[in-house]
């Protein structure tokens, strides 16, 4: 049951992330991976395409709040 868990999955940007824009993260979970809608922890912070990330928080049913590593 823990791989159900999202909060503290490090996962990749696929939609690059921007001040005021939703972006896209793959987080593996479940056996696999899925995607989710993401911003970043900071608003003005730009997380670009490629960039691995870690979740902070998760808000039902797919968003994300991700910080970069």
């Amino acid at each position: 049951m823990a791989d159900q868990t999202v909060v503290g999955k490090v996962g990749h940007v696929t939609g690059a992330i921007g001040p005021g824009r939703l972006g896209e993260v793959m987080i593996p979970i479940r056996g696999g991976s899925e995607a989710y809608h993401a911003r970043a922890t900071e608003p003005a912070e730009t997380i670009s395409v490629g960039s691995r990330i870690v979740v902070v928080e998760y808000f039902p049913p797919r968003t994300v709040l991700v910080t970069p590593m």
